[in-house]
């Protein structure tokens, strides 16, 4: 969610109507799409944010950097975590009839929210996303950052920021002080995003039109769009609930100590994934 005195709410909840549903191993970035895309942040949507915030930082071994007081004029409250230099973030409603509280109905609890991607030209992006007639619902430009969100109506299973950070390794919405809260002993960055759908071919190509980078098909129907340092995975749905942003994968530095720490707390864990905030943690 973006910063103090910059997000403009959505009282006719028009932004959430369409949330839900419209990794193989990830691959290198492609040079066949158009700028180098990456992940840059995650967000997460949870009824209460303290339990998840503190499940994130015990089992992923991360802290949070940030939580920014001027969301509470929209009825939310949030909290960032850097994860190496990609950011986890969970926001929860404070008020009723909020955009995000219409979501955790909509879902029927906790789930992924939002994907931030990088980019490197934003003029760019902005003509391939008209280009693709999907319509930008929110924008802010900052010396240090620039921003556009779509419509998720128009790109289906989450919503989508493009963001591009001058210069590139920097990251306003994580607060000053990020760099100092960055942990790398247990996991050191974000790797790839799940998203599913009840025809996840479609939402691929979906994903591949706004982003400008090429979808292809991988094993197990599932299908797969690379890019920097990792990628997105669209898979099928498995019911309602399993539509949207289900999951992230992450590098593990310490495995045993992220299941060690999952299972601690009772949570669901296996050899490869734990589960927090109603999505899934795979472990790279």
């Amino acid at each position: 969610m973006r910063r103090s005195g910059d997000f403009q709410p959505d009282p006719a909840g028009e932004l959430d109507a369409e949330l839900p549903g419209s990794i193989s191993t990830m691959v290198p970035w492609s040079p066949r799409g158009t700028d180098p895309v990456r992940i840059r942040q995650v967000a997460l949507a949870a009824r209460e944010i303290e339990p998840v915030v503190a499940d994130l930082c015990a089992v992923l071994g991360i802290e949070v950097a940030y939580r920014d007081p001027g969301v509470e004029v929209f009825g939310l409250e949030n909290a960032v975590m850097p994860v190496g230099d990609a950011f986890l973030e969970v926001v929860s409603p404070i008020r009723a009839d909020t955009t995000a509280g219409r979501f955790l109905e909509l879902r029927g609890g906790d789930a992924g929210y939002m994907l931030i991607v990088q980019s490197e030209d934003l003029d760019a992006d902005r003509r391939r996303v008209a280009e693709a007639g999907a319509r930008v619902v929110w924008e802010i430009a900052f010396p240090d950052i620039a921003t556009i969100h779509l419509h998720p109506r128009d790109v289906g299973g989450a919503i989508l920021s493009l963001d591009v950070a001058r210069p590139p390794e920097s990251w306003r919405w994580a607060g000053p002080e990020w760099p100092a809260h960055v942990r790398t002993d247990v996991t050191s960055g974000i790797r790839g995003v799940e998203l599913r759908s009840a025809d996840p071919a479609a939402l691929a190509r979906r994903w591949s039109q706004v982003l400008g980078q090429p979808a292809r098909p991988a094993r197990a129907g599932t299908w797969e769009i690379a890019l920097v340092g990792g990628g997105l995975r669209f898979a099928a749905a498995r019911d309602g609930r399993e539509e949207g942003l289900v999951g992230f994968d992450v590098i593990a530095v310490d495995r045993a100590r992220i299941l060690d720490a999952a299972r601690s707390r009772g949570l669901e864990a296996t050899e490869d994934e734990v589960r927090v905030g109603g999505v899934r943690i795979r472990l790279c």
